[in-house]
């Protein structure tokens, strides 16, 4: 390999986490955080969250002072759970659970400095989940530096 090519180490690992049969936003930070204690080890980097499922996303929003509830609530107001969707299986406007990726993405790449997530101090990691029908989620953090 010539000298000026570097190989970039990429880690990437799963984890379960159980949502429930009821809309929320849960904070992963802690989970995001000991990733890159075990895989970033002071680098600086990009961690990728995504959410293999098409009824979920990934936010980065202050959690514990309302806003995760605000979330929750502007999306049951633009996202109703009544009979106007076309996809039509599962619980009752369980079409909407559909097009919340849409507006709340799968995914998001977050800095890494020295190892750590350059957050600011008032954002987390959040898995949003509206989907009561699927109560067990994977999430997929990759790290790249």
């Amino acid at each position: 390999m010539p000298d000026n090519i570097h190989s970039t180490p990429f880690h990437s690992t799963t984890f379960e986490i159980t949502t429930g049969s009821h809309e929320v936003a849960l904070d992963i930070t802690d989970r995001c955080a000991a990733f890159l204690d075990e895989r970033a080890a002071g680098r600086d980097g990009l961690l990728n969250v995504f959410v293999p499922h098409a009824t979920a996303g990934i936010a980065v929003l202050e959690t514990g002072s309302g806003s995760d509830d605000d979330l929750l609530a502007t999306l049951r107001e633009l996202l109703p759970t009544d009979d106007r969707w076309r996809h039509r299986h599962g619980s009752p406007g369980h079409g909407r659970d559909h097009v919340l990726p849409g507006l709340v993405a799968p995914h998001a790449t977050l800095p890494v400095i020295g190892g750590q997530l350059a957050l600011g101090v008032w954002q987390s990691v959040v898995l949003v989940d509206t989907n009561g029908d699927n109560p067990r989620r994977t999430v997929r953090l990759s790290f790249l530096g």
